[in-house]
């Protein structure tokens, strides 16, 4: 079995400046994925996307295999991520002569996933005979009981309407929060499939709540900061 990681990280983001590379715990953010990549011992090659030279140049320096040139129409802010994913791919497979039959997106902003959530979503997409897998936790609201959305009177109404009256969250069905943390495909579904990360034939890797910070504001940044200090 040939796998390919990809790590795709962006230089313009916004909610922090420099996030991916900022310095966390004493190293940039980045640094994490690539050694989480690293430590599963799945992967023949680690390949890093962006169009940063100064990124590219921080994911060299901590042992990534290829490094991408990102074009810069796919490195805005309203760019999809599945279409950065599939050109890292088809630019790595290009340059070592592999084809990858799995394929799995890290995302740099989830410092706290770990090796062995890797391992398990990967062993999921290979054993389950599906497309792709994408990760998640246990969902802190609910849309069938503290979700709400308004109507055009500005009116409140439930996200999604349930059969029966709710009274108590524990009673409303099971909902998860995607945490962007993995994402694994069949080389064929990335390559040829639509250009989103959720399709009909996705199935959802579990994560507990405290493995799925993903870093997108200030206060993310320093809930990890204090996270990282905890588990010191």
């Amino acid at each position: 079995m040939i796998r390919l990681c990809t790590i795709c990280a962006r230089g313009g983001s916004r909610g922090v400046k420099g996030k991916n590379i900022r310095m966390l715990s004493g190293k940039p953010l980045i640094a994490f994925t690539i050694e989480q990549a690293r430590a599963s011992g799945l992967f023949s090659v680690i390949a890093l996307s962006s169009e940063s030279d100064e990124i590219l140049d921080v994911g060299q320096a901590w042992g990534v295999d290829e490094v991408v040139k990102r074009p810069v129409e796919m490195a805005t802010d309203t760019a999809a991520k599945v279409p950065v994913i599939r050109h890292c791919a088809v630019e790595t497979e290009n340059r070592t002569g592999h084809t990858f039959d799995t394929i799995v997106d890290l995302a740099v902003t989830s410092p706290f996933r770990s090796v062995e959530d890797i391992r398990g979503a990967v062993h999921m997409l290979e054993t389950k005979g599906i497309t792709n897998v994408g990760s998640g936790s246990p969902a802190q609201r609910s849309p069938y009981y503290n979700i709400v959305e308004l109507d055009n009177m500005g009116r409140v109404r439930y996200s999604k309407l349930p059969d029966e009256p709710i009274y108590r969250r524990q009673d409303a069905p099971k909902c998860f929060d995607l945490n962007g943390a993995i994402y694994a495909w069949k080389r064929n579904w990335l390559l040829n499939g639509p250009d989103k990360a959720i399709g009909d034939d996705t199935l959802l890797y579990v994560m507990p709540l405290e493995r799925s910070l993903d870093i997108d504001s200030e206060l993310d940044f320093r809930v990890a900061e204090l996270q990282m200090e905890g588990s010191a």
